[in-house]
Order: structure tokens, then sequence, then C-alpha cells
């Protein structure tokens, strides 16, 4: 990259959350254990998803799209701060910040398409249940995911990828991991179009796609009222209330941190982005799983499948214990004998 031959060091020092010990101490393992439940609890997703055919469904395709994309998000910055969190010297490359930086721009923005499609589905399940299997059909589902996967990587990266920071001699980063905006506060030179192309990708990342889930629900409300029995209506408002959670803490997070704060980042930045980068990843398979009968009935199926296996396990020990036993019972008697 043009990135590193205008820069004049090679590293970031990365500030961190805090210089209190016990605050880090406390703070590790409760991101351990965050960290834990993200793996898991996407994993556990994504495997219900794949191994149920009751699953099998345009809701959960574009379900397990958001759980690999929370835990490969999660993944990106998260093991490098528990690297970093004990150090004295936390550092880490220009390069390296570069990567963390456009990857989870990339995939952040991916999840914000992904929940604008999320929402269309649920307006065309509602409002057009005898038609949905021909709207959403698997074939035009996998070609949305493709669309959104390599279309969002020219919105999103190709356009800073063409406007190269220069940093000059501030190296010390007011974060714990890589970000746009505290990375922007350490560049140097004429910032006005790369805050420009900050403004126009946001525009078409968050805001557009925002606009268009506000306005599948407005349709979407506009459908449910028009169903006659009380359980129909109860059951299409518990189908987008999981989504509509999602929604909010998503972008409420990320248009605060990112279009409130362009022109100056605040440090109360990086304690909102934990929000985005770890609570959402957090809760995405907890809301999901627990509102929804059928994911809980495929996690129920996998903890069964696990248990058959554990005593399957023991039952084959048991009985090469006891083999081994019989085995070396004639062998005592023999030499008994023989003494």
């Amino acid at each position: 990259m043009e990135l590193q031959n205008q820069t004049s060091f090679k590293e970031f020092i990365l500030v961190g959350l805090s210089e209190n010990m016990q605050f880090c101490i406390l703070f590790f393992f409760a991101l351990l254990v965050m960290y834990i439940f993200i793996v898991f609890g996407n994993v556990l997703l994504i495997i219900a998803i794949i191994i149920s055919p009751k699953l099998h469904l345009p809701m959960y395709f574009f379900l397990c799209n958001l759980a690999a994309i929370d835990l490969t998000f999660s993944s990106s910055s998260i093991p490098k701060f528990f690297i970093d969190i004990f150090s004295t010297r936390r550092t880490i490359s220009v390069t390296g910040c570069m990567v963390q930086m456009y990857s989870g721009i990339y995939l952040g923005s991916a999840e914000s398409f992904l929940l604008a499609v999320m929402a269309y589905d649920r307006y065309a399940a509602i409002s057009f249940p005898l038609y949905y299997n021909i709207i959403m059909s698997l074939k035009i589902c996998r070609n949305i995911i493709i669309v959104m996967w390599l279309g969002n990587f020219f919105i999103t990266v190709i356009p800073f990828l063409l406007r190269p920071l220069v940093f000059c001699t501030a190296n010390k980063l007011d974060h714990f991991v890589c970000e746009m905006l505290p990375v922007l506060q350490l560049a140097c030179g004429n910032l006005a179009s790369f805050k420009l192309t900050i403004v126009v990708v946001g525009l078409f990342t968050l805001v557009i796609p925002l606009l268009f889930i506000v306005v599948s629900y407005v349709l979407i409300i506009s459908s449910i009222l028009k169903i006659r029995s009380t359980d129909g209506r109860s059951k299409a408002f518990s189908t987008c209330a999981s989504h509509l959670t999602i929604v909010s803490m998503f972008y409420g997070t990320c248009l605060g941190v990112y279009m409130g704060q362009l022109n100056h980042f605040s440090s109360n930045g990086k304690y909102i982005s934990i929000v985005y980068g770890v609570m959402t990843p957090v809760f995405n398979p907890l809301i999901y799983s627990l509102r929804n009968k059928d994911v809980k009935e495929a996690f129920q199926k996998i903890l069964v499948r696990v248990r058959g296996y554990q005593d399957t396990l023991i039952t084959a020990k048991d009985i090469s214990i006891l083999s081994s036993l019989k085995n070396e019972t004639p062998k005592s008697n023999l030499s008994e004998g023989l003494s």
C-alpha cells in the first residue's frame, strides 16, 4: 500500500481503554466471557441452521450469514486486544492497523446491508405469504448474498484505498483497536476529500439501508393491521421483534459514533464501539434463539446428539476395559497354577 511509504513510523501505539489495572483485569474477564459466548453462540446457531431441515428457509439463511459476520467481526479485533491488555507496550503495525480498520468497515457495512435485506424478507413473508417462496426463493437469496458481499467491497474498501492517509509524527492511537475516526485524528494534510468519502460511504452503508428498513416496517405494520385474528397479529409482531432489537442497537451506536463525531472523535467513542463491536454479536444468537421455537428445538437436537456421542464414547471405553480385564484374568490364573 502507498500508506507505508508516506508514513514516518511503522507502528501505532494503542492507548487502550484505561490505565487502571483493576479495571483492565475486570474488563478482560468480562470480555473473555462475552467472546466465548460470541464464538459458541454464533457457531452453534450456524450449525443448527445447517443441520436442521426446518430452518432451511430464507430468514434463517440470512441469519446464518449474520452469525458468520458477527463471528468474523469480533475475531478481527478481540484476540489482539486480549494480547495487548496486560502489555506495557501496546502496538500494532501500520499495515496491520489498516487491515483491521478496513475489514471492520467491510464487515460492519455487510451487516448493515444484511439487516436491510432481512427487513425486506419479513415484509415479503407478512405481506405476500402466498408468493413468498417465489419472491424469496433459495436461488434469489443466494444471488442477494453474493451481490451484497461483492458490491459492499467496491462501496466501502475501494474508495478508501484510492485515498491513502498520510501520517507524520503522532502515532498514539486513542483506542483499543484500529477504527476509522481515531486513526483519522492522527492523519495530516488536507483531509476534506477523505472526510467527504466517509460521509458518502456512510450514506450508502448506514443511512440508505436504515431508511429502507424504516419503509419496510411501515409497510409491515400496515399489513399486520389488516390481519383480523389477534393470534395472527401477535405472531407477525413477534417475528419482527428480534430483528428490530438488533437494528436499534446496531444503527443507534454506529450513527452516533461515525456521523456524530466525524470532526472530533471523543474518547467516549471507544466505549460506545463496544456496543456494536461486542454486545451486538453477543445478543444476536441470544435474541433469535430465545424468541424462536424452531431455533430452540434445533439447539436441543444438537445437545441430544452431543450427549449421545458422549454416551457412545463412555460405553466403548467401558467395553474396552472389560475386554482387557477378561484377557488378563486367564493369564493370572495360569501363573497361579504354575506356581
